[in-house]
């Protein structure tokens, strides 16, 4: 069974906690992503999406050109070893509806991160996948009330 390295992205670019909001967008402007870990050297510390950036950043009446990612980042990252069974991954991409996860190694380091493009495209059978998007795509109950 293939393994999360063999499918994932390497050399993946990050933001650090203090880094500005700018910066970040500027920076998932230039790799046309909307996600990019937060590390501390190569310790995965959070998840910063373009979404996180506009609704608890600008929405929220945030000044992105001061306001530090650690502010509006997601800390709770859910992430996977670079040895698991793609299928493996791929369950719990569905169970917890996320698109890309972070990759680490067996030392707690950020060594990549997955998505399910990636499993689409070179890991899991196409029906898996296919259930997997439908499962992620149902849209979550909102978060406030």
């Amino acid at each position: 069974m293939d393994q999360v390295a063999d499918v994932m992205t390497r050399d993946v670019r990050v933001v650090q906690p203090d880094d500005t909001l700018q910066r970040a967008a500027q920076l998932m402007d230039e790799l046309n992503v909307g996600v990019v870990p937060v590390c501390e050297g190569r310790k995965l510390v959070g998840m910063l999406t373009d979404r996180d950036i506009t609704v608890r950043g600008v929405a929220a009446g945030k000044d992105a050109a001061v306001t530090p990612v650690s502010e509006v980042m997601s800390g709770s990252v859910r992430w996977c070893f670079d040895d698991q069974p793609l299928e493996d991954v791929l369950d719990e991409m569905r169970d917890t509806q996320i698109r890309r996860m972070p990759v680490l190694d067996r030392q707690q380091q950020l060594v990549g991160i997955v998505s399910l493009g990636d499993l689409a495209e070179r890991g899991s059978s196409e029906a898996s996948v296919g259930e997997a998007l439908k499962d992620i795509s149902t849209p979550a109950a909102p978060d406030r009330a």
